[in-house]
């Protein structure tokens, strides 16, 4: 018997998963957003914007795939906490985006925002601390 906890497990990983696919296509329909809040040791930023939309699209499929969600998720995870570094860049360095700068407010609710999409990411990976 399916518990209402899987199914809402299961709608989420859905619905974070088509999320997270049509931003990875994003990332290849309009490069130009992205690339400003690349961080410029890494150079090449439009290599990276593509790269990181390959990325989201294939993490993005495993959440959606039944057999693939668990390490999907915590892929996601671990992807999440990594490309955090370009909103940091955003931030400490007050890039614009389509020539709008955020408040700290805003780049505080995306700071928030980015930590529940981790903790939703490990909770649809069925993600257990090593204390339970």
């Amino acid at each position: 018997m399916v518990t209402s906890t899987e199914n809402v497990r299961r709608i989420s990983a859905i619905g974070f998963g088509f999320a997270f696919v049509w931003i990875g296509i994003q990332h290849f329909t309009n490069v130009g957003f992205f690339v400003p809040i690349v961080p410029d040791i890494l150079g090449a930023p439009e290599f990276w914007v593509y790269a990181s939309g390959v990325v989201e699209i294939l993490l993005g499929a495993s959440m959606i795939h039944p057999r693939t969600r668990q390490k999907g998720g915590m892929g996601t995870a671990a992807f999440l906490v990594l490309v955090y570094w370009a909103n940091l860049n955003m931030w400490f360095n007050d890039i614009p985006i389509d020539g709008n700068s955020f408040s700290t407010s805003a780049h505080i609710a995306r700071a928030t925002a980015q930590f529940g999409m981790i903790g939703l990411a490990l909770w649809i990976a069925e993600w257990k601390s090593k204390k339970e």
